[in-house]
């Protein structure tokens, strides 16, 4: 069976625990994570300044190499969504039907591609206007998974995206 292999989405001001808590749980189940970012070998700071040093450059990520992406909250899918390459990766990923994850703010890069038309998501609830807006159905709970779409609100409901992105993954 080949291995899994997952692009976790980084950008300065990313929530700590939103990146190290999944990339850490995928590792123990033997998935490969690349953590993916506007450009590559780039020291990112999070809100509190734990760097996160990117793997790949989001115009050298290749969509078919990964089974799933996940968008971590924070400030940084404001960042995100400000690169068209790093836009561009995600809406490919989006329109070839892969996994696509996002808790907290994450929801925020995926407003900018096709992900939440006529779908069934959550997020944090200050940006619950703009996944409604980018057509999401919302819904106030710690995890909702719809299809290939996985969703959840805040880093207490980390537990439960975990579990939804692994069984999808089917590790």
């Amino acid at each position: 069976m080949r291995k899994k292999r997952v692009a976790i989405m980084v950008d300065q001001m990313y929530q700590v625990l939103e990146v190290w808590y999944p990339y850490y749980r995928l590792k123990e189940q033997g998935v490969d994570v690349d953590l993916v970012a506007a450009e590559a070998r780039t020291s990112y700071p999070s809100k509190e300044g734990y760097p996160c040093v990117s793997d790949v450059a989001a115009r050298d990520a290749d969509p078919g190499a990964y089974d799933a992406m996940i968008v971590p909250g924070g400030f940084a899918p404001d960042f995100m969504r400000r690169s068209g390459e790093v836009i561009a990766f995600a809406s490919a990923m989006v329109d070839a039907g892969k996994i696509v994850a996002a808790i907290c703010h994450g929801g925020w890069l995926l407003c900018s591609t096709r992900a939440f038309r006529n779908r069934k998501a959550t997020c944090f609830m200050a940006i619950k206007d703009d996944i409604v807006n980018a057509g999401a159905h919302y819904i106030d709970a710690e995890c909702v998974v719809d299809g290939n779409l996985i969703t959840a609100r805040k880093p207490d409901d980390l537990p439960a995206f975990c579990r939804a992105i692994l069984k999808a993954l089917e590790v």
